[in-house]
């Protein structure tokens, strides 16, 4: 476990040191669980977002964007149950006087018997070689069948307490698993409660007549009540999908995980209308289509699984989640949710307002059912940088730290260095970066030795460096670096956007889904 904790410490390190994350408001001592993007941060999370757009708004013709405001009307919230029901079960540790979420501390629980079972399948896979099978090792080793059984039975029992909201059989869980408070390490638990999560705020000049609003916990809602405008304004034929990326807020009991859980994040939504009955079917493509968007990326099919929801929320009729194994584990990455038709006749019934669509095939008015795609882009940005940042043994014995990003989302895409400042090199260099500069994002770096200025590009995660030197001046070519192989090849200038276009575009990445 240490050592996944010191991995998780270095990412963190690693993010401020070159530029990613910053703690909100730093000279102030900072703000807890609030984060603000850097330089190369703010790139790579464009770079992000922009891959999804692509992949989900552009590639579909039967799916468009919109961006709606945070603020919303108070009956918005009311409507989709957050008013009543968007609430975390809490517990208080009585001796640190910590705050957890209850489920929270369970699951944590659970996924170290998962720590075991993977440790068993790691030894027997050693022990057995290539004709080691998972698959039937995870199915027939007593050991590991009975680990499994218990992770099911507790992650049955409190999706049970939860959903009947018993939250005395959650506390009684969490006594009967002795889990300790993992600052005090004692089992001092007060009773279980549930809190809400939203953020008020108040819209109006004067506090007598000062209207009470929340800030949006999810962006969902704003795409809901847009759902007629878009699609008669689009002329929009069922199925068909409305995306929105944006801002939202939740005041967490426990943030924590650094960009994992935060008070103010960013989601990625799609939400897709559907025809009464034929949700099953979307629900299963879309499960499909979004794993093949996370693949596509090449960070390991063994670092993602789904995870069905013991749990249903009482709108949903099926939901999973997309998990990533981050330095601490397998979490959600993304939801994807089978919600029936419960938001917009929610909507319809507070509103007063006919939120039906009329479909001339059948001669008939419905109100569509929908699949939901949910991503945390902020999630998705840890998963890619902790996946990335990688220490290596180069064959001299010294190391290398390097972030090997996909190239595709990477802030930088090129580093043009001059060997030396002098002789009309850094002219040449400047040129070129003058020339990329309209394609790419490029740097021009001249300072330190060329050695040190490859490894400060690595660790930034630039995939390619670009070396001017004296044969430039008499041939027209450069040293072109690989950022993950470290290999250099002679260029001609001429050629260096065409190699660099072939490795950064993303069509060439989003064609493999």
């Amino acid at each position: 476990m240490a050592n996944q904790e010191d991995i998780f410490k270095k990412v963190i390190s690693h993010a401020k040191e070159y530029g990613y994350i910053f703690q909100s408001s730093e000279i102030y001592d900072g703000l807890s669980a609030v984060y603000d993007y850097a330089q190369n941060g703010a790139e790579l999370k464009k770079n992000i977002r922009e891959y999804w757009w692509r992949a989900m708004v552009q590639l579909n013709k039967n799916i468009v964007g919109i961006d709606a405001a945070i603020l919303m009307h108070p009956t918005t919230w009311k409507a989709s149950g957050h008013v009543d029901a968007f609430n975390d079960p809490l517990i208080d540790n009585k001796d640190s006087k910590k705050r957890y979420r209850a489920d929270v501390l369970v699951e944590d629980y659970t996924a170290k018997i998962e720590s075991k079972i993977e440790k068993e399948v790691k030894k027997a896979a050693k022990r057995f070689g290539d004709s080691f099978d998972k698959a039937q090792f995870l199915t027939t080793n007593q050991r590991v069948v009975e680990y499994q059984k218990k992770i099911d039975a507790i992650l049955k029992r409190l999706g049970k307490s939860l959903e009947n909201e018993d939250l005395a059989d959650v506390k009684a869980l969490i006594e009967e698993l002795g889990i300790v408070c993992p600052v005090s390490g004692s089992t001092n638990w007060t009773d279980v409660k549930q809190f809400n999560l939203m953020f008020g705020t108040k819209l109006g000049a004067s506090a007598d007549s000062a209207m009470d609003l929340y800030l949006r916990p999810e962006t969902a809602q704003g795409i809901f009540v847009n759902f007629l405008n878009v699609q008669k304004t689009g002329r929009m034929k069922i199925p068909f999908g409305i995306a929105q990326t944006g801002k939202a807020f939740r005041n967490e009991i426990v943030a924590r995980q650094f960009i994992f859980r935060m008070r103010e994040f960013e989601q990625m939504e799609m939400q897709f209308f559907v025809k009464p009955g034929s949700q099953k079917e979307w629900y299963e493509a879309w499960k499909e289509n979004r794993m093949k968007w996370h693949l596509s990326l090449g960070l390991g099919e063994e670092n993602y699984r789904f995870h069905d929801h013991e749990k249903l929320a009482h709108y949903a009729d099926a939901a999973t989640d997309i998990e990533f194994r981050f330095p601490f584990g397998f979490k959600e990455l993304e939801g994807i949710h089978s919600r029936t038709d419960f938001d917009l006749s929610a909507h319809e019934k507070h509103s007063g307002k006919k939120l039906q669509y009329f479909d001339h095939e059948m001669n008939e008015s419905y109100v569509p059912y929908v699949v939901e795609t949910s991503i945390g882009l902020d999630r998705m940005f840890l998963a890619i940088f902790s996946h990335s940042l990688q220490e290596e043994t180069l064959e001299n014995n010294t190391t290398r730290t390097v972030l090997k990003l996909p190239a595709v989302l990477a802030p930088t895409k090129a580093a043009v260095l001059p060997l030396v400042k002098k002789d009309g090199l850094p002219e040449v260099a400047h040129q070129i970066v003058e020339d990329l500069k309209w394609d790419f994002n490029v740097v021009y770096d001249e300072k330190d030795a060329v050695g040190r200025r490859y490894r400060r590009q690595d660790a930034v995660g630039t995939p390619f460096c670009i070396t001017v030197d004296h044969q430039s001046l008499e041939d027209q070519t450069v040293t072109l670096r690989h950022r993950d192989t470290m290999e250099q090849q002679r260029v001609a200038i001429s050629e260096v956007k065409g190699i660099i276009s072939k490795e950064v575009d993303m069509k060439s990445w989003l064609i493999k889904m």
